[in-house]
């Protein structure tokens, strides 16, 4: 990419696009453009096309999306699959309208089968069913995956996909129920230790084995990707390390200096049983991450502190 390309951002407040326009301008991009989602309702086909007609984007970076953990899946199926699948179509399509010459979809590991080999090839997309606790969020990005591949071959241009593993980091979302598994233990443990509990209780049975990503890593596989010159359809973003769900709580409470002792209630969901990402072709392509599970925790909980202002 060249510093004074035109790059537009989706999303740039959340966690993934905050962390790569904090990138970007570390490294002298200035041309970037972002929007609110006040300023820019990308559910909304006419103001989607209204803004890539008037801004006409070089480079379009796909961050913004609707996303959530467990609880928050299962409690709105309907506005993760429209939200997302409505975004997806309107930028997609919007972006080849008006000439974009490079546009990268962010999706989700979700997007794989439930019981797909692991870990998970790039090639066991749509081979068996989906986790049914993430489908609609699933069906959304696969489909935004789906329209970038089939509009470079049949229009020949540079639209592709990379498809990160769970993700955590600066700027992540500690709500209570909405938060997924990292940020939601951070916030459990912490508030259990001003408050001198006996225990935290995690869901379902702590055995689920999950990939843990810091979102600066993927900050930093994004522009890789993105200074290829023929990439892949489809890339795997992860570390192709994973623990299990009690090994991750155990290490966020010794982080956060919690004495107390950790529970399971096997009542709750454990999701997939397994999601490990084959990272083989990210590694192929010349890139692998350098932030430790145990050194990303510690970040984030410093993190953490400075953005919800508590000790």
């Amino acid at each position: 990419m060249n510093p004074s390309s035109k790059i537009y951002i989706a999303g740039h407040n959340g966690m993934v696009g905050s962390a790569v326009t904090r990138l970007l301008r570390s490294q002298g991009y200035r041309n970037l453009v972002t929007r609110d989602r006040s300023e820019l309702d990308l559910t909304n086909q006419a103001a989607v096309e209204a803004f890539f007609t008037e801004n006409k984007p070089e480079i379009v970076i796909m961050a913004a999306g609707k996303v959530g953990g467990i609880y928050a899946n299962n409690s709105y199926p309907a506005a993760f699959l429209y939200e997302n699948l409505t975004i997806a179509a309107n930028t997609v399509h919007a972006a080849f309208s008006t000439g974009t010459k490079r546009f990268l979809f962010l999706g989700s590991s979700c997007i794989y089968p439930k019981l797909a080999p692991q870990p998970l090839k790039e090639a066991s997309l749509l081979t068996s069913e989906l986790e049914p606790t993430n489908e609609p969020y699933a069906i959304a990005k696969i489909a935004g995956l789906k329209l970038c591949e089939y509009y470079r071959k049949q229009y020949d241009v540079l639209f592709h996909s990379l498809m990160p593993t769970n993700l955590y980091g600066r700027g992540d979302n500690y709500h209570p129920e909405n938060s997924h598994l990292l940020p939601a233990l951070i916030r459990r443990f912490h508030e259990a230790k001003l408050a001198n509990r006996e225990s935290v209780t995690i869901w379902g049975t702590g055995t689920p084995r999950r990939e843990l990503m810091n979102v600066d890593d993927l900050a930093e596989a994004i522009i890789h990707v993105l200074n290829l010159d023929n990439p892949p359809d489809l890339i795997n973003a992860g570390t192709g390390i994973d623990h299990s769900i009690m090994e991750i709580a155990e290490l966020v409470k010794d982080t956060i200096g919690f004495n107390g002792e950790i529970k399971t209630d096997p009542s709750k969901p454990d999701g997939t049983p397994r999601k490990l990402l084959d990272i083989s072709l990210l590694r192929e392509i010349g890139w692998k991450p350098k932030i430790s599970l145990k050194t990303g925790i510690q970040q984030t909980y410093a993190h953490f502190i400075q953005e919800t202002n508590t000790e």
